[in-house]
């Protein structure tokens, strides 16, 4: 590992001890990463993003800290500093294997986290998904809130940047119509809210680490959603010992496709693609 100065420099600030050595990290679709070799012995992991939008590595940080409260919930980094212009924490060093007693845990882990509940729909300050804003300001309900913070801003977005024709549009809408009808009524659950594969990180300690949250107090069925979208090693072994700590609402499978539609629009306006295209595809199951 050599020494990047003005990485090292600005580490050194935050966490009041001497940065050995850094290396990049490969892998980040937003912020560049490096890893810090600490006078400690310790390692880190800084993430920074040149002019970063206000409140984006204080809002992950935030995140992070929240969803840790938790005790036997999802394994995380922890935080060791957070600034405007960063965010470092704590290393987990990758595995090779994705053994099933780790699947299982993390079935176990992420039903405890959303079992602790959260004070309401949203959170108390808005956060970001990938690079976009996302809103959090509460609602009375969580079709309400799914609707008008989640599916609705990013629909908009993703027709302005042309990521998603009329008629697909259209499909979503008429979903969003039928929200009140479609969702079971369950208290705030904790949630990751950007649950996907890449943010799933299994160590070296044969555990399954998340990183990257977009969390949020929210219907416990959006982490799962997520989840089977772009699929993890030993689903199913997951989901069985999720459903078996903290059993799901009947015709939860059913309702997949409903809280699919917010990450496909998300990734429709981030890469465009055929995400809108798979986003109406999927809301006219529901017509």
């Amino acid at each position: 590992m050599a020494r990047q100065p003005i990485v090292a420099r600005r580490a050194e600030e935050l966490l009041g001890t001497s940065v050995v050595a850094t290396s990049p990290v490969a892998g980040g679709d937003v912020a560049t990463a490096t890893r810090l070799r600490l006078s400690s012995g310790q390692t880190a992991l800084m993430k920074t993003l040149p002019h970063a939008p206000e409140g984006f590595f204080e809002a992950e940080a935030a995140g992070l800290r929240w969803l840790a409260e938790v005790e036997g919930g999802v394994p995380l980094p922890e935080v060791l500093a957070a600034a405007s212009d960063c965010v470092i924490l704590e290393w987990i060093e990758p595995g090779s294997k994705t053994p099933v007693e780790a699947a299982v845990a993390f079935g176990q882990q992420l039903a405890t986290t959303h079992a602790a509940g959260a004070d309401g729909w949203g959170l108390d300050h808005d956060g970001y998904i990938g690079r976009l804003p996302m809103p959090n300001r509460s609602a009375d309900s969580w079709p309400e809130f799914y609707a008008v913070r989640r599916v609705l801003p990013y629909l908009k977005l993703a027709r302005d940047r042309g990521a998603i024709t009329d008629a697909d549009a259209a499909a979503v809408e008429a979903v969003v119509g039928r929200l009140t009808g479609l969702l079971p009524e369950e208290p705030p659950a904790r949630l990751h809210g950007d649950l996907w594969n890449g943010n799933c990180l299994w160590g070296q300690d044969l555990a399954i680490h998340v990183i990257d949250p977009a969390a949020h107090g929210g219907h416990r069925e959006v982490d799962l959603a997520m989840l089977h979208l772009f699929g993890l090693p030993h689903l199913p072994r997951v989901v069985a010992a999720y459903h078996e700590a903290y059993p799901l609402a009947e015709g939860w499978e059913d309702r997949l496709g409903i809280h699919q539609l917010f990450p496909l629009l998300v990734h429709a306006c981030m890469f465009g693609g055929g995400y809108g295209a798979r986003a109406g595809s999927i809301a006219a199951r529901y017509a």
